[in-house]
């Protein structure tokens, strides 16, 4: 189905060639403090352990009939009006992960990370401030806030991923409690996803009023650990038996779809990430490639150190030497320029294949509502037509009850109709936010990306000039020594090596001269 479908632009009604004069910042922040909804439910913001979650939908018809329908899904209309603030505001928050370091010896050893906010949000005590915190305690800040907002509709960005293999390798590294990793790959590229991940979560206007989220940033004391995040424990593989649950019920149950805005957006989400995939598996692919270039260039350039260093010849080993060094430097372009391929256009869309896979949640979470809203209105009509039992054969003293469970399940009828439409409102207004997101990140990224590009270009143009002092230099030598070695036939090893340099050199360079 999604290959069928064409995936709209990127940029939608967007000029790149002009100046970026967006009436709305799409990621400013909070002015005021935290209303009255947070103070209505302390028991659920507090921080603390994060339960488990959820079962699958497809349960028991018993264990149905006793899901609250109607938790949490009031919003005061405080919340909307803090939201819509927010999005007009002036303030700004700026998150940065630095100093990662390795804490303890052995298997039990773990990366912590200095994360340190700068900002001028009311919200917070100070306008400056830091932490230090573990890559267990940023899992544990995403359950929370999942839990809490999922439920409601909202799109939440991903946590990085856990790698067992990358940090099994710092964990029996040789490397000393404290010692800074700031030169290991899987380091700085988990690093870097961190502080993407707090940064797109400190953009959203209302989760970075959340109290678990500013806790996080500003209280710098160890939190509680969050036992469910170890994917070896045993809340990890209850969490896997969780998630093979949900994917079963989300294959095997199709929800009767009548609005047409979710039909075109479910498409619409599903041809964007079949694309996405096949570009990031490409731009990986790129990655690769330009390090394995930049290994032979390091190959060109040790080689031709090394013919420079056993050549007689002045003027050749000088030009050979200049080839040399030439080479060097285009290889630390290409490792330079594999680095901005990872950094600014792999990673992105790596970042935004997981937000597809939130905002799939999100819409999951409402086909949930769905199943919990169609199944209160079979109970109420197996409770009426059990009603209208009792009223034919006249017995009174079972009336009453059946009266009240009538009532009961009608009032979640209601409450399972309101709740669908309130989460149905919510996704369409967290979409529209994602799509304007998404079209001034990549709008970003790809003029960063040229412009580094463009950058990584001239500075080999600029290297490659040594390469043409190179070609006139060598082709003059080789003129000369040439018409030297015609005129003394018997020197013929030394010819065919002459004749090799001559045939090296015109393949690096590309052009043959006459």
């Amino acid at each position: 189905m999604a290959d069928q479908v064409e995936p709209p632009p990127l940029f939608e009604n967007v000029n790149i060639s002009g100046d970026d004069k967006d009436d709305d910042d799409l990621f400013v922040s909070a002015h005021q403090e935290p209303t009255s909804h947070f103070e209505e439910k302390p028991a659920e913001l507090v921080n603390g352990q994060s339960q488990s979650p959820s079962d699958p939908v497809a349960s028991p018809k018993a264990e149905m009939e006793n899901i609250p329908i109607d938790a949490d899904s009031s919003r005061p209309a405080e919340i909307n009006q803090v939201e819509h603030n927010n999005e007009g505001g002036d303030d700004f928050i700026e998150i940065s992960i630095t100093e990662p370091q390795k804490v303890g010896d052995g298997m039990g050893a773990y990366m912590a990370y200095r994360v340190t906010t700068r900002t001028n949000m009311p919200v917070f005590k100070k306008r400056e401030f830091g932490v230090t915190r573990r890559f267990s305690d940023f899992l544990g800040l995403h359950d929370k806030l999942t839990e809490k907002y999922l439920k409601l509709g909202r799109i939440i960005p991903p946590a990085p991923e856990k790698s067992v293999i990358g940090m099994t390798k710092i964990k029996i590294s040789g490397q000393n409690e404290g010692q800074p990793t700031n030169g290991n790959e899987f380091v700085e590229r988990r690093r870097a996803a961190l502080e993407r991940y707090l940064k797109r979560t400190a953009q959203h206007p209302v989760l970075v009023l959340d109290p678990d989220f500013r806790e996080f940033l500003e209280c710098d004391v160890e939190l509680p650990k969050a036992t469910n995040t170890s994917a070896l424990s045993g809340a990890g593989v209850m969490r896997l038996f969780n998630k093979v649950g949900e994917t079963v019920n989300k294959i095997t149950y199709r929800m009767d779809e009548t609005d047409p805005w979710f039909e075109d957006k479910l498409s619409h989400i599903e041809a964007l990430e079949t694309q996405l995939r096949k570009l990031h598996t490409n731009v990986e692919a790129m990655v690769t490639y330009r390090k394995e270039l930049a290994q032979f260039t390091n190959g060109v350039a040790r080689s031709a150190a090394m013919l420079s260093a056993c050549e007689d010849h002045s003027s050749l080993s000088r030009a050979l030497s200049q080839l040399a060094d030439t080479e060097e430097k285009v290889e630390a372009l290409h490792l330079e320029q594999a680095n901005t391929d990872f950094f600014i256009l792999c990673e992105l869309l790596k970042d935004y294949l997981g937000l597809l896979g939130s905002v799939r949640d999100a819409f999951h979470e409402r086909t949930k509502l769905f199943q919990h809203w169609q199944h209160s209105q079979q109970m109420l009509a197996k409770k009426r037509e059990v009603k209208a039992k009792i009223e034919l054969t006249n017995k009174s003293d079972k009336l009453d009850q059946a009266c009240s469970e009538v009532f009961e399940w009608e009032a979640k009828v209601e409450r399972g109709q309101e709740n669908f439409d309130k989460i149905s409102q919510m996704i369409k207004k967290e979409v529209d936010r994602f799509e304007k997101c998404r079209i001034h990140d990549f709008k970003v990224m790809f003029i960063k990306y040229f412009e580094n590009h463009l950058e990584h270009q001239a500075q080999v143009c600029q290297s490659s000039c040594n390469c043409e002092t190179f070609h006139i230099i060598y082709f003059l030598d080789v003129r000369v020594v040439g018409f030297r070695l015609l005129q003394d036939t018997d020197n013929i090893h030394f010819f065919k090596k002459v004749k090799l340099y001559w045939r090296t050199t015109c393949k690096v360079l590309g052009k043959l001269p006459s």
